[in-house]
């Protein structure tokens, strides 16, 4: 919902319309608000659906426990990221730099103190964590399918430190897929097809290189990357036969979320979400369900299900963006700022070749 904002503020301050981009937040964080109210069933019954998802009595009271302190989180984030998306959409990302910078620093000092200090233990980190939708749910579900494996504990742990690893590559092509939004957006906008055009070439391919880049390192220290995580030597084979699972999903989550900050530039939100449904949902699931569990693959199996399912997304997402014609874009670009903006018209671009 937020990325909705980041394609109306990123278009109209292209088109120089900088007196829409408080309106569009204002009216953000009312539909966010809202939308936190309508969530609150999940938090506050999250136990009752673990449960009958069929994981086991203990690990979801925990987790049960643990949402329900996280809820003023949820309520923090609604206004967040609506001014995230404003700052960004008018390339003021220093200052969005720092203040990540200093609440990094924070929350390692709170969660040093309320987890060792205090002896909180999960409700301290709960407190501290008060400080992408569809995918990431697709990746938790996946854990969850794990725990049902035979030996869950070494199968859970080897996904969970893969993911993690996964997760640290992914927080950069994070801040590129807001980059290359923002970029797209911006020139829409500003009615320089051509150069919108050219952005997501060059960031696509430089995205690519980073992530075969590091499936490499992953591939070169498969053996011994996991004892940032554990000392167990059962749990160290688990990883490493896994590793090169991980590097191609480094590989593919490289290009992704690129792509996906290109639709959100463009506007494309509604598409992608069915997209996403198809691949992750329709075809990724299931097929890691039954690789998982109805062949001897188990973990390795759900992963490749996983993995098809990204690359499927990957795949038609380039075959749009290869078609997609940037001139006609720019053109619905100046139409959604007259449908959002209130039919103020006079200072919409028109578009050149640029």
């Amino acid at each position: 919902m937020g990325s909705a904002l980041e394609t109306l503020c990123g278009q109209a301050f292209g088109a120089g319309q900088v007196e829409l981009l408080g309106v569009y937040m204002q009216r953000s964080w009312l539909i966010l608000l809202g939308a936190c109210f309508f969530l609150l069933p999940l938090y506050l019954y999250a136990t009752e659906i673990l449960k009958l998802l069929g994981i086991e009595p203990d690990i979801a009271e925990l987790a049960g426990r643990f949402t329900i302190q996280v809820i003023p989180q949820m309520f923090s984030l609604a206004l967040n990221f609506p001014t995230q998306k404003f700052l960004q959409a008018q390339s003021n990302v220093g200052f969005l730099a720092w203040i990540g910078f200093v609440t990094f620093v924070i929350h390692i000092v709170l969660l040093y103190f309320f987890i060792y200090i205090f002896k909180w233990g999960l409700t301290g980190a709960a407190v501290a964590s008060v400080m992408i939708c569809l995918e990431i749910w697709y990746f938790m579900t996946l854990i969850v399918l794990t725990g049902h494996l035979e030996d869950p504990i070494i199968a859970v742990g080897s996904l969970s430190i893969c993911m993690n690893i996964n997760g640290w590559e992914g927080m950069l092509f994070i801040g590129i897929n807001a980059a290359i939004s923002v970029r797209v957006s911006n020139e829409l906008g500003s009615g320089h097809p051509r150069a919108t055009k050219y952005s997501v070439i060059v960031t696509c391919t430089e995205s690519l290189l980073i992530g075969i880049f590091s499936a490499g390192v992953i591939l070169a220290t498969r053996e011994d990357f996991a004892v940032i995580f554990t000392d167990s030597n059962e749990m160290k084979k688990a990883v490493a036969d896994l590793a090169y699972l991980l590097g191609i999903t480094m590989i593919l989550n490289s290009i992704q979320p690129v792509i996906s900050g290109v639709a959100v530039g463009g506007g494309w939100q509604a598409l992608v979400a069915y997209i996403n449904l198809f691949c992750y949902y329709a075809v990724g699931l299931p097929l890691g369900f039954f690789l998982g569990y109805k062949t001897s693959m188990h973990v390795k199996g759900i992963w490749l299900g996983m993995i098809f399912g990204t690359f499927l997304q990957t795949l038609i997402l380039i075959c749009i963006i290869c078609k997609t014609n940037w001139n006609k874009e720019v053109e619905q670009a100046s139409e959604r700022m007259k449908q959002w903006g209130a039919g103020n018209d006079s200072m919409l671009p028109t578009s050149d070749t640029r």
